[in-house]
């Protein structure tokens, strides 16, 4: 049962550093590193180590970037025919800071991933519809996504989306979306509401719900994450753990989900083990290289005694 991902691919470039720097000043910085990364390829990633059979759809450069990302790709078992190289653009890129709490600030350039059309998802229509669920970010064109989300709901496939990076989104897509996967700031502008407390997120939730969304999964950081749907809604509570990076930690999460649906589990197992990943990813540096394997997972969640939740 295969999981397609349509997603991005963002050679990240990451600068360590004590503290982000005010407007106009420059600071000494710790470390740089190159790391491979892209919410798209992530959550492949994601899935393929928790042995999960991906796909992935997506479009690269020209370049030495594009081939780490095929060389990656493959070895992590995940099959990429569906991955296209552009000649006029570049690999896409991520400016990366991460500050001594583990905290971090992006920018992405996106590069070839823009190139990635409608028209290319017309070439593997087939393709999703023998998916067992299409996993969506939004670091690619609206209209792609959009069409993906089309195709998908044309066949019947299961979506999960995750509105990342934050960007407004249609109530015409949100009603073929089955799972929406927003952090707490891309539920409040979805919502158009302020979250402070569990009550707001509870009514966030709610509005995305009568907006068409089947399943609203909010994720919530350490305190784990809010799901809710037409006939259940609950808190899932998260891990307690020493962050050294929080980058990819939404990516993790995502790639956990989808394995765990595909899976078959319920909703509240799928959130409880895609918490138990995204709080184990957190407690490495880098974006891929974070990513959990299915064994360390399940050593995590025993040695949190959290085995109740699955």
């Amino acid at each position: 049962m295969k999981i397609l991902v349509v997603g991005s691919f963002m050679m990240d470039m990451v600068v360590r550093t004590p503290r982000v720097p005010e407007m106009g000043e420059t600071i000494i910085g710790n470390s740089f590193s190159r790391v491979p990364g892209g919410k798209g390829a992530n959550q492949a990633v994601a899935a393929s180590r928790l042995q999960g059979d991906v796909v992935m759809a997506g479009k690269l450069g020209n370049d030495i970037f594009a081939d780490e990302f095929l060389e990656i790709l493959r070895n992590e078992g995940i099959d990429t025919q569906y991955v296209l190289r552009d000649s006029a653009l570049p690999t896409g890129i991520g400016n990366v800071t991460v500050d001594e709490t583990g905290n971090n600030r992006i920018i992405v350039v996106p590069g070839a991933n823009l190139a990635y059309q409608p028209t290319d998802l017309n070439a593997i229509e087939d393709v999703i519809q023998k998916a067992s669920v299409v996993m969506l970010q939004l670091e690619m064109h609206m209209a792609t996504v959009e069409h993906a989300v089309d195709l998908a709901y044309k066949y019947g496939v299961p979506v999960i989306l995750n509105p990342a990076p934050a960007r407004a989104l249609s109530d015409e897509l949100l009603k073929k979306v089955t799972y929406l996967t927003p952090n707490k700031a891309e539920a409040e502008q979805l919502s158009d509401m302020k979250i402070c407390d569990k009550k707001d997120v509870k009514r966030s939730a709610d509005v995305l719900l009568r907006k068409g969304v089947k399943n609203v999964i909010i994720t919530l950081e350490k305190d784990g994450a809010y799901f809710a749907n037409a006939s259940e809604e609950r808190f899932i509570p998260g891990f307690e753990v020493q962050p050294v990076d929080t980058v990819a930690a939404g990516d993790s999460f995502n790639g956990a989900l989808a394995v765990a649906i595909v899976q078959g589990k319920d909703l509240k197992q799928a959130v409880g083990f895609a918490n138990a990943v995204g709080a184990l990813t957190v407690t490495h540096q880098g974006a891929i290289p974070s990513l959990p394997n299915l064994q360390d997972v399940e050593r995590f969640i025993r040695t949190h005694k959290a085995t109740q939740l699955f």
